[in-house]
C-alpha cells in the first residue's frame, strides 16, 4: 500500500470511529488510531479511562471493528497496542 493509500485509509477509519468516540468520551475516554498495517489491521491506542478499563475488549470487538469494517470492508481487524487487552 502506498503512503497516499495509508493516508486515505486512516483519514476513513478516523470518520468511522468519529460516530463511537462521544460514546467513548461519556466514560472518560478515547481512542487514537496509531498505525494501519499492511495486512489491514488497524492499530489503536487507547486513551484515558478506556486504556484501564475491563469492558475493552468488548468495546473493541462490538462497537469499534463492527463500526470500522461495516464502513471500510476492506480492513481485517483492529487490536490495541495497549490497556488490559493489548496486541503484544
Amino acid at each position: 500500500m502506498s503512503a497516499e493509500e495509508k493516508i486515505a485509509l486512516i483519514d476513513s477509519v478516523e470518520k468511522a470511529l468519529d460516530s463511537i468516540r462521544p460514546h467513548l468520551a461519556v466514560d472518560g475516554g478515547n481512542i487514537e488510531v496509531v498505525d494501519i498495517t499492511d495486512d489491514l489491521n488497524v492499530m489503536i491506542k487507547w486513551l484515558g479511562n478506556c486504556e484501564s478499563c475491563s469492558m475493552s475488549a468488548m468495546t473493541m470487538r462490538a462497537g469499534i471493528e463492527q463500526t470500522i469494517k461495516s464502513k471500510i470492508p476492506q480492513i481485517n481487524g483492529v487490536m490495541a497496542i495497549n490497556g488490559l487487552n493489548a496486541a503484544t
